[in-house]
């Protein structure tokens, strides 16, 4: 089964490259975050023409998070993260795809640091904390994964000399991705590729993409009852190539049967 994320920064600016996507590589479930759209303006009609039936999560101009799925409907469990600071904000979707807990998430960017924006982030991280640990202690299959908006270690991150001012690269959050791997989550990609700089972010500004100055923002984490299944992850890197694209990549995971 391969489940992928990919933030689409605008669903319906962005749905040629997003149906594009879904076609040739066929997840068999994907989260996507920013869809930048109230719930009655996510394109329907255009997912399902592709093969998946959608559940989604909207808002006007900001945030937003959705779930695909071409293996049998979602069975949606959640559309908030329990205990949000602010749940306004579109950030959480959680449901039950072909026997396998899937949540996608868009944790906050946090920026400018310090500052109201950064406490609420460090704030939805502790909610976050405290309910991949419940999840954890269910022991169902559980994939924890979408934007967290933060690189972990510096092999995450082109130049880590230039972000450590960053609420991306703050030691408040990097230490709390720590902690959330303690509780027992595999890092998919980094579990495959423990020495390779790999990125799923390249800002659309100073030419980051032809200098393949990126950032990996998007993870895939694994419950201890579902790592055994890990067979494969990775990014579809040529996605951030195409015209009009979102500056994130989507990135996947290939688990073997259950």
């Amino acid at each position: 089964m391969r489940i992928a994320t990919f933030n689409v920064n605008g669903v319906n600016g962005r749905l040629p490259v997003l149906l594009r996507w879904l076609a040739e590589t066929q997840p068999d479930a994907a989260v996507l975050q920013e869809l930048k759209a109230p719930d009655d303006k996510f394109p329907e009609a255009a997912i399902r023409a592709a093969g998946y039936d959608p559940i989604w999560h909207g808002q006007p101009r900001w945030n937003g998070v959705a779930l695909l799925s071409r293996v049998g409907a979602p069975v949606e469990t959640r559309r908030e993260l329990p205990g949000d600071p602010d749940p306004t904000q579109s950030r959480y979707i959680e449901a039950a795809v072909n026997g396998i807990l899937i949540a996608g998430l868009y944790l906050p960017n946090g920026n400018p640091r310090p500052g109201p924006k950064f406490a609420y982030k460090i704030a939805w991280f502790d909610a976050l904390l405290a309910h991949a640990a419940d999840l954890v202690a269910s022991g169902a299959p559980v994939i924890l994964l979408g934007d967290f908006n933060v690189m972990p270690t510096d092999l995450d991150v082109y130049k880590p000399e230039r972000w450590k001012d960053d609420a991306l690269f703050a030691p408040e959050v990097r230490e709390r991705y720590a902690r959330l791997l303690a509780q027992g989550w595999t890092d998919a990609i980094r579990a495959l590729h423990p020495g390779e700089r790999v990125y799923t972010f390249w800002d659309y500004f100073r030419n980051a993409w032809g200098r393949d100055a990126g950032l990996r923002l998007d993870h895939l984490l694994l419950s201890p009852s579902l790592a055994p299944r890990l067979r494969a992850a990775g990014v579809d890197r040529a996605v951030r190539g195409q015209d009009k694209t979102s500056d994130h990549a989507p990135a996947w995971v290939e688990l073997g049967p259950g």
